[in-house]
């Protein structure tokens, strides 16, 4: 347990977050507490232009302390001001560097694009990165890539005068072990699911009718799993789609097929009938005894054939999406699995560091847990990064979440022309997201002001359905 006592709240989210990163896992209060192993204090001086940091160890007394120059009237300076000398205060006391630095957003990739756009030179970039966020090269060198692969692929189109649709499907066949995603269990809602679909047509029509004067770029369907709902569900829900907007100048239809328990021929049948363009096919993992572990109820063979049973039936964009750091993996594990992946040879692949959520259940019962060693290693990922390179791919995406085992990043892969643009879109937060179902978070974006709104929908189903008029009272409110 670790305590913050702060007496300016100002950057309270930011100084906890960067102790997470440091401590993964641990607990944190804000008050004083005997089992709390060493406080974090902070507080600004009557002038308002120090700021003082200290970390007092509770177990020998021994305290550290540092004051820090600021100018409040540059609080996107002081922050950062704050956030480097806490950084050092703990790799000093932990031993450990982040390989982000004090960084704690979720989009390294959206600074560096920023900086190309105002045409900044890539010595320039490396230095605001290194003195701002004591970031390693490393992930320096994967920003820069990954921001030059978006700005090309961007200016590709006008994205500006269109938007994006996203339909959420909250089901899953089951609930992994380290998800904490708004899904539900699909065999409770046997025979329920039309009321949910029903509500979400209510809202989708909602949609449609309020951007009657744009059309949608890209249309994707996440979750939770879509593929969970039954072969005709999916065909309502496509035909539904295909009657409520204009799709003529979609550049892309992505659907999460993600479950390899979920894919059945009659699916994948509809989904090419409605002339969508990518799907994603999720092992998460090749080795079979931690598909058991995690909860995951397919084979590593059903991975195998539902992969070719799409080939077969002429997808040319299938996405996986890969997890290091897994409950009990290791270095060899990754490489057997990537040796998997590559024999496959998807169209792209996402590799996303472990992050265990609060209300995973590898957290909420951690105990039943506890003789699983949990390491994502830089090695892992460097390894990931290799195999994508050898499959002829490119980083094109980029983002972070808080808990990730090691510090590390989620970066998604492609190959030439096989990129998510919804994916970037969403990442750059430069285009209009619009976003219908359960759990959903519409993102307004409003160039001229350099303002982004956001419009949630409730997450639990049944709520969603019985407040469907207030979330597209919600959407009239802020379009």
């Amino acid at each position: 347990m670790i305590g913050i006592l702060l007496k300016d709240g100002a950057y309270e989210q930011d100084i906890r977050e960067l102790i997470m990163a440091f401590y993964p896992g641990e607990t944190f209060v804000h008050e004083e507490h005997p089992e709390a192993v060493f406080y974090v204090k902070g507080s600004v001086n009557e002038s308002g232009d120090r700021y003082r940091l200290e970390i007092t160890d509770t177990e020998n007394s021994e305290e550290h302390m540092e004051h820090i120059d600021v100018t409040y009237e540059n609080r996107f300076d002081t922050k950062n001001k704050i956030k480097r000398q806490l950084y050092q205060m703990l790799e000093k006391r932990t031993g450990r560097q982040l390989p982000w630095g004090t960084l704690t957003g979720i989009r390294p990739a959206k600074i560096l694009t920023e900086m190309l756009e105002e045409g900044k030179e890539e010595e320039q970039l490396y230095e605001y990165m290194k003195e701002t966020y004591l970031t390693s090269e490393q992930k320096i060198k994967l920003a820069i890539e990954t921001a030059r692969q978006e700005q090309k692929l961007l200016s590709a189109w006008d994205y500006r005068q269109g938007y994006s649709l996203y339909i959420g499907i909250p089901f899953c066949p089951t609930t992994c072990l380290y998800c904490s995603f708004t899904s539900y269990p699909i065999g409770q809602w046997k025979g329920k699911t039309q009321t949910y679909l029903d509500a979400l047509y209510q809202e989708m029509e909602f949609v449609a009718s309020q951007q009657k004067y744009r059309r949608p770029d890209t249309v994707y369907f996440g979750g939770g799993t879509p593929t969970s709902l039954s072969a005709e569900d999916l065909d309502q829900l496509l035909t539904k789609l295909e009657d409520t907007f204009d799709l003529s100048a979609v550049r892309e239809l992505t659907v999460e097929a993600g479950r390899p328990d979920s894919i059945t021929r009659e699916k994948l049948m509809v989904l090419k009938k409605h002339h969508v363009t990518r799907i994603s096919i999720n092992p998460q993992t090749m080795k079979q005894e931690t598909l058991d572990i995690i909860g995951r109820h397919h084979t590593v063979d059903m991975v195998r054939e539902c992969f070719y049973l799409a080939r077969e039936l002429g997808f040319d964009n299938i996405n996986m999406d890969l997890i290091v750091g897994l409950p009990g993996e290791n270095l060899t594990d990754v490489h057997c699995t990537m040796e998997e992946i590559k024999e496959l040879d998807p169209d792209s692949i996402t590799v996303h560091s472990l992050a265990v959520k609060r209300a995973a259940r590898l957290n909420i019962y951690k105990e039943r847990y506890e003789n699983l060693t949990i390491a994502g290693t830089q090695e892992m990922i460097d390894l990931t990064a290799e195999y994508a390179k050898s499959m002829g791919m490119n980083p094109y995406y980029l983002y972070r979440q808080k808990n990730m085992t090691g510090n590390f990043e989620n970066v998604g892969y492609a190959k030439p022309g096989k990129a998510c643009l919804y994916n970037i879109l969403i990442m750059e937060e430069k285009q209009t997201i619009m976003a219908c179902g359960a759990g959903t978070s519409t993102k307004i974006v409003y160039p001229e002001e350099n303002r982004l709104e956001r419009v949630e929908n409730v997450k639990d189903v049944a709520v969603y359905i019985q407040r469907l008029e207030e979330m597209i009272e919600r959407k009239r409110r802020s379009c």
